[in-house]
Parts: structure tokens; sequence; C-alpha cells
């Protein structure tokens, strides 16, 4: 239990690298970290948490995505990531600085990493978070409004930031707002693709620490033998800006070639619902919703599509989505900006089909200019 709140201060973000790039959700979590750190007030600061071997590179993108100060934590042992060499310089780290709210990604990395981390230092931790705030007068609604968080118990007078953790529970039936009120840091995972990035700031520095990672081959129980890269395709929906996904109404396997040819066309990848995973239609890595990957694209299509509240969960924050069902009382329509009843093996070929008269006569105009 922390002793003395008052030591703890500055929100801190796990910033997720790979291949010496930073993760998209690295970025985001900058951004919201920025928001977090600016509601608090005072003099609170947002700062970046580079681990690895050779960090530096990464500190200007930091910068320009919000961070005010960057903790490097850089060691030969570091070059490639295992839990206990993480979990040690990150919780040596956090025992000397005491940052009041730490945030890392909901990847495969941060939900490793994130529990240890929280175990060591006896503090709370909520996972998979779609929203964070820090003041006691906000709540939040979700899903076309059908579940709040209760605030009439909370007093609207009072000055406490602490931080508000909301995840989907009961599957995704209900959001559920946490609170981390007797210990600090206050932790947290977040969903990819649910936080809004900032916009670059372009030239800006700020204060780099330099970490003593206090770390030996002795602390480090497992050894990499073998880093072995998939040799699938890597579908990336969190950074794609149209996705076209098929659900249960697609009826077969086989509905994905139609998915795929509308996703080649429109320049988009493939997405799935859980039903269509579930059923062997298609790989897990293409499933959107609240048990697969949050997504934010500009047009999501939503194809044979339902629209279980896991899935929205997973896919309302698009900027526009496109509904094509055959059953016009889908709950899909409820949250789709255009909504089209129909067969879909007869409204997307048309789709197609309109798609390719427009770019023929696109290629025309410029042809004659």
């Amino acid at each position: 239990m922390a002793e003395n709140f008052e030591d703890y201060k500055n929100v801190w973000v796990f910033a997720e690298a790979r291949d010496g790039k930073l993760m998209n959700v690295a970025l985001e979590l900058l951004g919201e970290g920025s928001r977090l750190a600016h509601d608090i007030g005072g003099d609170e600061k947002l700062c970046a948490v580079l681990i690895g071997d050779d960090v530096k590179g990464l500190e200007k993108e930091c910068f320009e995505a919000g961070a005010d100060m960057i903790y490097e934590i850089e060691n030969p042992l570091l070059k490639d990531y295992t839990t206990d060499a993480f979990t040690k310089v990150m919780t040596d780290a956090i025992n000397e600085y005491k940052p009041e709210i730490v945030i890392y990604g909901a990847t495969h990395i941060g939900r490793d990493l994130a529990p240890r981390v929280a175990a060591r230092l006896n503090t709370g931790l909520t996972a998979d978070c779609t929203h964070l705030d820090v003041k006691m007068d906000k709540y939040i609604a979700f899903a076309n409004e059908r579940t709040t968080l209760d605030t009439s118990k909370l007093d609207p007078n009072s000055t406490d930031t602490g931080l508000k953790m909301t995840r989907p529970a009961f599957g995704g039936n209900l959001m559920a707002t946490i609170i981390c009120p007797k210990n600090r840091p206050q932790m947290a995972t977040v969903r990819p693709g649910v936080m809004q990035k900032l916009e670059p700031e372009v030239g800006k520095t700020g204060e780099i620490v330099k970490v003593d990672a206090k770390l030996t081959d002795d602390d480090i129980r497992t050894k990499i033998v073998e880093i072995v890269r998939e040799t699938k395709e890597v579908v990336s929906l969190t950074d794609a800006d149209i996705i076209c996904s098929g659900g249960r109404g697609l009826g077969s396997a086989d509905g994905f070639k139609l998915i795929q040819e509308f996703a080649d066309k429109v320049g988009g990848v493939v997405g799935a619902s859980r039903a269509a995973v579930d059923s062997g239609w298609i790989d897990h890595s293409h499933q959107v919703g609240q048990t697969g990957t949050t997504v934010k694209p500009k047009i999501y299509f939503a194809c044979g599509i339902s629209g279980a509240i896991q899935h929205l969960a997973g896919m309302q924050n698009s900027d526009i989505i496109v509904a094509i069902n055959k059953d016009p009382d889908a709950p899909i329509f409820e949250v789709a900006d255009f909504g089209i009843v129909g067969d879909l093996y007869k409204v997307i070929p048309e789709i197609i089909a309109e798609w390719d008269k427009a770019e023929a006569l696109y290629d025309e105009v410029h042809k004659e200019a």
C-alpha cells in the first residue's frame, strides 16, 4: 500500500516498440496520457517509458506525440522482450520515480507485462480498458446508451482526481468503472484503436532521464533461442482506413471470398464477427469485437453481421458505418450511418460494379485532361 500519495506524480505510458518502431497503440496512449495529465493539472507531466537495447531513435516520435519526459531503460539484455527482464526494470523504475498513473497497451506484451508489475508493486490493474478519466463528475455512455456509470453516490464537490478505468464486463453487456483508491500507482491496459492520437507537434522536445537497468543473466529464467516470423499474411485491422467485415449472414466460409474481393476493390482489409470465427470460416486474427480487435477505421462495412453488443464494442467508434443485412430489425442498423436492407450476395456485387464504373469514368476524365 502506498504510504503517501503525495510522493506519486506524473502519468507514465509504456511506449511499446517492435523492430525499432513505436507501436500505434503507444502513440494513442501518449495522446490519452497527455489529456489525463492536463486534467489532473498542476505540474503533472506525461512521461514515455522506452525499454530496449537501443531506443534513442524513438525519442523524437515520443516527444512529438505528446510526451514531456522520457525515461530510457537500456541494456543488451532488453533487446528482445522477456517477461522477467522487462518486469524487473519496469518495477524498479516505478519504485524509484513513483508515477501516479501507468498505462500500457493491451497487446500481447502489455497483457503479459502489466499484471506482473502490478503484483510486484502490490497495486491494482484494470485490463482491456476502453475509457479513462480522472474527473469525478464525468460518466461514460456506451453501446447506444444502454448502460451508464451510476454517479449518484459520488460527491460532485470532490476534488479527487483518482483514475476511473472503464472496461466491458459480463460479456460486454455492461460497462464497469473501476478505481484504485488505496494503492499507487494506478495501472491499466488499454485496447488498441480506442484512444485518439494527438497531431504530431513537430520539433517538440523535453527532458530525457537515463534509468540504470540493474539486470543480469541470472534475473532472466527463460532464453530466446530463435525468433520465427509467422509466414501467414498479417492482418493489420487497427491501422486500416477501410474494413469489410463478414458475419454469420455469409452462410459459409466461401462467403469470405466475396468479402475479400470487396475489400480489394475498395482498398480495405477483411474483418469478421465472432460468430464467423467460431464457425471456423476465417482466422481469429480477423475478428473485430470485445474478444477480438477494437478498430476505428474511416469506413466500416458490416456485411451479414447482426450487431451483437460484443461486436459493437469493437467497431462503433468507426467514422462511418455501413451495414448490409437482410433483417431490417438487426441491431447493427442502430449504430449504422448508412443501412442497406438486402441480400449481401446481391448488394455487394452491385457496389463493386458501381465502383468499377466510377473508376473507369475517373480514368477517362483524367486521360482527356
